[in-house]
């Protein structure tokens, strides 16, 4: 008779043929079901060995596609070692197949368990991963070293695709490894510059070991190229290793170990040829200065050559502009963060940085200008289309250039001359090619750029007056070159000079605009002597002059026009606390000109223009937000001054108005009439901060305009393009920012207010549920951007204190309960992973849900149980979020919740001649019900307070009292279970931290008890962290995330 387990297995090897092997679509589906179940089932480890045993490849590979997800589930449970013991089965097999699937599945378990899941909480994950950490890592850590060092200490036959197969796992297994996220911080590749791993100290002994580091340089060297850029990211890992790991002595030791490897990699470049061996090696640069100081760099035995060497190295990278432009960024990382440091060091060695940070700076700017022919001579990508990417260049090459400036200047001054000569004499020339032409602007669009750069670099504590004179030499030379391209601009005009004109202005703006500066600068000196602006004023009419052309001539070219309004929009910033240089732009006659004639035939970008889209419009809210400020300066409560200013707007609103009116109308002169304008609208809004002029506005809207906004809603409510504008402005006109909205005692003006933004909120929610099924990818625009302006328009109406919603129940008015309803209606609408895929939607129904709880909670316990188990269920979720702001907006509304819910109950077992009224008796029945929820978020607060890393302990502090003392047996069973899962030795202390916890604390919800609470549970958490350090074991995540 057989033996039915070995039937089992040949089963087993069939079906890993079938999903290997087979083209058969059906049959490869059933077997991966099939082997799905076999993953879940009990005996699968068993019988992992027996495959192992019976010695078959195929067999290995049902390892590969079961053992990370059976490991993922033990590795973590405290105590579990089978996993481990069954896989070092692999390395005891002589094969280096099996070799290689050890590895694979390391590796493969490792990257798993540090990523999060959208299957399970994030709490949860962090418990599994910290236990990871804790049991399992350094071994596997060590391990793979282990094995590389085996590895290279053997004449490895790359040829061999078992033997290449093992390294490359082995380098894959040991990047994961030192990758791993050791404390829960998720950083991502955008904080690449900044990451520093987080080691823990019980690695430490493979750190302060010199073969680890220079197993990696020894590897680098005698592998092929194509191994190398995983062996540069293991390097760059451990050259990122937190400081406080070492002592000052070892630490100097390791960083002399790690330039010493550097050094090496330098002298040797032939590698480095290679795009992906070159970025991680600019990696690795960066990481020399980001985790180690300049005055620790100079100690180091070899610094003066390995600095040359470096310097050598960035010169000929920054030359080579085309090669990898992408790693550019962490060289020049390095030198600004070198360059930053100079003032700072105090070591005695000379750090050298006098000498080569100038060549570094004449490589960028050289190669910037050389590139400009061959881009355009051969139709290449131009680097200047990348706006962002030269921002974050010339971010970086204004610290760079500042050391030794007075050489960058000189280097600028002399550039600048040549391209500018040249380019006036082509423009005087009949016969000048349009090729010289371009060549030339290019060459000065970058010198601009980098000129505004270097201006914006000036640190005011260690500037000189020499230097404030070399800004002056510069700044005079674009002024010049802007004299000269505006007086071309009616036969053709440049985009990208343009654009880096108005970066030049930004910064010029930033260093020397404002009542900060010193007006006796030499910069201003130089100004007076060369062009006649003889002081701040006659530089600001520059500026505004610039902005008035730039409008006149630019108006249809978008990225001009934002950055000009961006910069007339910053120039007006200063009220209320009215500034100069803000008073003395008003009084500019440019400025009056545009307060009295912004209109569509001075700014063509006003115009409504057939060929242009709606959301092109956006610029507009800018322009007059800046054009309110202004007007504000001398406004007062001049309502005949503001009458005039309102003029176009007014035109504008009558014209919609006499549309409307009319059975027909052309729809889309309406809607770019009508959006333009509340865009405009919104701009003064937002700009009037002061009580005196936003009544002005408030009585100039309503209520002769309003039902045109919502006519506007009831039309299109299926055009966010039309509806975004509106919503948005009804939002800022609710908004009691800088208490604005003060109604007088006897104006019904805040009721009438509020009466039309439940008018609007219920008109539109009640139409946009009328669109039915939405496609995902359209599900934000077409409806939940909308949905969250309206919550975020009613949590700016309730949390005005401009109104009494009492006397709406108390008089019959229906309006704030159609708000509130039609709220409840949109919620329901939005499935709950919606509510935190999308931050402002996040956002804006916590903030909402945040008002609900503490001003309106009979609105709320009085809805029905559904709704009621969906709000709790979206404040469970949202405890974990990974914002902070929604995470703390949640435990505010847990709190006013908690403390409802106590105080009715408390209510209800007193003897009281007043009943609960009827919505706080079923609120409370419906919490009886359904203790879980309660419960569930219980569990959640105090397990992020014990393990995680938590930023808002004190939010996290106020509504855990409150469930403590609605569910007290629970939290006592809770509490055991986490006591009685520490050691033996453990338990007694973790007993007391929460005997600790509780002590002096009186079962009440009052102030002063609240505060005891907080207080003794930053000691808990303190003393639980203490307690559970060097502890392998830990909460049992069943326990507490169940």
């Amino acid at each position: 008779m057989r033996d039915p387990g070995r039937k089992s297995l040949a089963q087993l090897e069939n079906l890993c043929k079938q999903l290997y092997e087979t083209t058969d679509t059906t049959t490869r589906l059933q077997a991966e079901k099939a082997l799905v179940e076999f993953t879940n089932s009990p005996d699968c480890l068993s019988k992992c060995q027996l495959l192992l045993e019976r010695g078959s490849f195929m067999s290995s590979k049902t390892t590969v596609l079961n053992y990370d997800s059976l490991l993922a589930c033990q590795m973590p449970k405290p105590g579990t070692h089978d996993s481990s013991f069954y896989l070092m089965l692999f390395f005891n097999q002589d094969s280096v197949e099996y070799c290689i699937i050890g590895v694979t599945i390391l590796s493969q378990l490792t990257n798993e368990i540090n990523q999060a899941d959208t299957t399970h909480p994030l709490t949860k994950h962090r418990k599994i991963a910290s236990s990871f950490r804790d049991s399992s890592l350094f071994d596997i850590f060590t391990l793979s070293c282990n094995l590389l060092k085996q590895a290279s200490g053997k004449n490895l036959n790359l040829n061999d695709e078992s033997q290449h197969g093992l390294l490359m796992q082995l380098l894959k297994l040991t990047h994961n490894c030192l990758n791993f996220d050791f404390i829960g911080t998720s950083t991502d590749e955008s904080s690449d510059d900044l990451c520093t791993v987080q080691i823990p100290t019980s690695w430490r002994s493979a750190f302060l070991d010199s073969s680890t580091l220079q197993l990696f340089f020894d590897l680098y060297h005698s592998i092929p190229p194509s191994f190398s850029p995983l062996v540069l990211s293991c390097l760059v890992q451990i050259a990122s290793v937190r400081r406080s790991l070492f002592n000052n002595a070892e630490r100097a030791k390791f960083l002399s170990h790690l330039v010493d490897g550097v050094k090496r990699i330098l002298e040797n470049p032939q590698s480095l040829s290679d795009p992906n061996n070159y970025h991680e090696f600019c990696r690795l640069l960066a990481r020399l200065k980001s985790n180690y100081q300049l005055g620790e760099l100079v100690k180091v035995e070899n610094y003066p050559e390995v600095i040359r060497l470096i310097a050598n190295f960035t010169v000929t990278s920054l030359q080579h502009w085309e090669f990898a432009p992408n790693s550019v960024h962490y060289l020049l990382s390095l030198w600004q963060r070198l360059a930053a440091s100079v003032p700072y060091v105090k070591a005695t060695e000379p750090h050298m940085l006098e000498t080569y940070t100038p060549e570094v700076t004449k490589a960028y700017i050289t190669s910037r200008l050389e590139s400009v022919h061959i881009i355009l001579r051969d139709g290449l990508e131009d680097p200047l289309e990348d706006t962002g990417l030269v921002q974050q260049q010339l971010d970086q090459l204004s610290t760079i250039g500042r050391c030794e400036y007075e050489k960058t200047c000189a280097l600028l001054v002399q550039l600048f001359d040549q391209s500018a000569q040249s380019y006036q004499e082509l423009l005087q020339s009949a016969s000048a090619s349009p090729m010289d032409i371009a060549v030339q602007e290019g060459r000065l669009t970058w010198l601009v750029y980098i000129i505004g750069a270097v201006i914006g670099g000036r640190v005011s504590f260690a500037s000189t007056d020499e230097q404030d004179a070399m800004d002056g030499e510069l700044v005079c030379r674009v002024l010049q070159l802007m004299n000269l391209t505006d007086s071309r601009l009616a036969q053709a005009g440049n985009e990208k000079l343009e654009l880096a004109m108005l970066s030049f202005f930004e910064q010029f703006r930033k260093i020397y605009i404002g009542d900060q500066v010193q007006k006796s600068s030499k910069l201003y000196r130089r100004l007076s002597e060369v062009l006649g602006l003889n002081d701040e004023t006659m530089v600001l009419s520059v500026f505004i002059g610039k902005i008035i052309t730039n409008l006149k001539y630019w108006g249809r070219c978008e990225p001009i026009t934002s950055k000009t309004l961006q910069l007339l929009n910053d120039l007006s910033i200063g009220y209320p606390f009215l500034s100069y240089s803000v008073r003395k732009l008003v009084k500019l006659s440019a400025v009056q000109f545009m307060l009295n004639n912004h209109t569509s035939e001075h700014f063509s970008f006003l115009g409504i223009n057939n060929q242009s889209n709606l959301t092109d419009m956006r610029c507009r809210t800018t322009f007059y937000t800046a054009l309110g400020r202004l007007l504000m300066v001398d406004l007062g409560e001049d309502e005949d001054q503001y009458e005039q200013f309102m003029l176009p707007l007014t035109a504008a609103f009558e014209a919609v108005a006499q549309m409307f009116s009319t059975n027909s109308f052309n729809e889309q002169e309406a809607k770019r009439t009508l959006v333009g304008l509340v865009r405009d609208l919104r701009g003064i809004a937002f700009a009037f901060n002061a009580k005196t002029s936003f009544m002005m506005l408030f009585e100039w809207i309503y209520p002769s305009y309003m039902p045109i906004l919502q006519r506007a809603i009831e039309l299109w409510y299926h055009d966010p393009a039309c509806t975004t504008p509106v919503l948005k402005l009804m939002a800022e006109l609710v908004h009691n920012r800088s208490q604005r909205l003060q109604f007088d005692v006897s104006s019904p003006n805040g009721i009438l207010l509020f009466r039309e933004t439940s008018k609007m909120i219920t008109m539109y929610g009640n139409r946009i549920l009328t669109l039915g099924e939405v496609p995902k990818d359209q599900v934000y625009a077409l409806k939940l951007k909308g949905i969250s302006i309206c919550f975020s328009m009613l949590k700016a109406a309730l949390s005005g204190s401009y109104v009494n919603f009492g006397v709406f129940r108390l008089y019959g008015d229906d309006a704030l309960d159609n708000a509130l309803q039609t709220f409840i209606k949109l919620l329901l609408s939005i499935p709950h992973s919606d509510l935190l895929d999308y931050p402002k939607l996040s956002q804006s129904y916590y903030s909402l849900l945040e008002v609900l709880t503490q001003d309106h909670m009979n609105f709320i316990a009085s809805l029905e149980p559904r709704v009621i188990m969906y709000i709790l269920s979206s404040i469970s979720e949202g405890l974990t979020a990974l914002d902070t702001m929604v995470c703390t907006g949640c435990c505010s509304c847990l709190d006013h919740i908690v403390t409802y819910l106590f105080k009715q109950l408390s209510r209800s077992t007193k003897k009281r001649t007043t009943p609960l009224n009827q919505e706080s008796d079923r609120f409370l029945h419906i919490m009886q019900q359904h203790p879980e929820m309660i419960q569930q978020m219980l569990s959640t607060v105090l397990n992020i307070i014990i393990f995680e890393d938590c930023r808002n302990q004190w939010s996290m502090s106020r509504p855990l009292l409150g469930l403590i003392l609605l569910n007290e047996k629970y939290f006592s069973d809770l509490r055991n279970s986490i006591v009685n899962s520490q050691p033996p030795e453990k338990q007694q202390a973790m007993h007391l931290c929460f005997e600790n916890l509780m002590e002096g604390i009186e079962r009440n919800l009052l102030t002063k008890n609240r505060d005891r609470f907080t207080q003794n549970l930053s000691a808990f958490r303190r003393e639980v962290n203490d307690s559970m350090k060097n502890s392998t074991y830990g909460v049992n995540s069943n326990d507490m995330m169940s």
